[in-house]
């Protein structure tokens, strides 16, 4: 499932927790970045 961080007090927010709603529930602050998984990919070149 996706997570979110607010920008400005940091605590991660699962995506069922939004409802719809792109704003914090801790600190109400309306800009969220998408978490993104600390997996690195290896592409073969041809």
């Amino acid at each position: 499932m996706a997570e979110y961080r607010c920008l400005n007090c940091g605590k991660i927010i699962p995506a069922s927790e939004l409802n719809l709603k792109a704003k914090c529930p801790y600190c109400s602050h309306k800009i969220l970045v998408k978490v993104r998984p600390k997996v690195v990919k290896k592409v073969i070149a041809r």
